[in-house]
């Protein structure tokens, strides 16, 4: 069988091994594969380690806060305060679901970012899911406070009546289409990240594999690799926040059509 290096052409590290989902409790169910893998241990650790951060700072619920609940407040208030500028100040009732959506994507993509841990939102199946209960609970929200009057929605006001047709066809594919933008763009986005990462020090161990000169070459990607590295880090925290705030502004559509 041939070797990482062997798959990606003699390079010191394959970019994508990285990615790959690895079954380690093996369990089938009725002809299913339902074994847990990799991607579900990450998956468990990030809710442990939000539950941890949550629980350990607000556990004493200080008056005069110390370090940790005082991160965990600003946790809170950031997100209360971007659920209120875009959706609304009704929306709130929604705030549990938008926390818990914020910090299992940040925890996730910040969690990504050790050298032995696995990236959970760089598998499209994994942000296409956090975006479909999105559309689907959004979409849901719209039709049970408002009903019909929650198609509004498709038909902006103060279009001229020869374009509505036009506008309400363009709003219908746009708004169909938000489930795929929502989550390309957090999978695409970590996913690239890393790749990037890898191939850098790919670089830096063919230089490496040189001796004496090699030392010299592998400066460039080593200072790439430091730069990538804290670009990855605003990168994986600018994501969280697109992804909430994206979610922000379809809640808002939801209870509040037409607007």
């Amino acid at each position: 069988m041939a070797t990482g290096a062997e798959q990606a052409g003699g390079f010191p590290v394959d970019p994508l091994h990285q990615f790959v989902v690895q079954p380690l409790i093996p369990l089938n169910i009725g002809g299913l594969d339902a074994s847990f893998t990799n991607a579900s241990l990450w998956m468990v650790v990030t809710v442990v380690a939000i539950t941890l951060f949550t629980t350990l700072g607000m556990g004493k619920g200080s008056m005069v806060p110390g370090r940790m609940q005082s991160v965990v407040e600003g946790f809170y208030t950031f997100l209360a305060d971007m659920v209120r500028d875009n959706a609304g100040h009704d929306a709130m009732r929604f705030f549990p679901f938008i926390f818990s959506l914020f910090m299992f994507i940040f925890f996730a993509n910040m969690l990504g970012m050790l050298p032995i841990a696995f990236t959970v939102t760089s598998h499209i199946v994994v942000t296409f899911t956090l975006a479909i209960t999105v559309f689907v609970g959004v979409t849901l929200t719209g039709f049970i406070l408002h009903g019909p009057r929650f198609l509004k929605v498709f038909v902006p006001s103060g279009v001229p009546i020869a374009l509505l047709p036009l506008v309400v066809a363009i709003e219908v594919i746009s708004y169909f289409s938000r489930p795929i933008s929502h989550s390309v763009r957090l999978f695409a986005n970590m996913l690239a990240g890393h790749i990037m990462l890898k191939v850098f020090a790919g670089f830096v161990l063919t230089f490496m594999a040189m001796g004496a000169v090699g030392f010299v070459g592998m400066i460039l990607p080593l200072f790439m690799i430091v730069a990538l590295t804290a670009l990855e880090f605003l990168v994986a925290a600018l994501q969280a926040y697109v992804f909430t705030i994206l979610t922000c502004m379809y809640l808002h559509d939801a209870l509040h059509p037409g607007h």
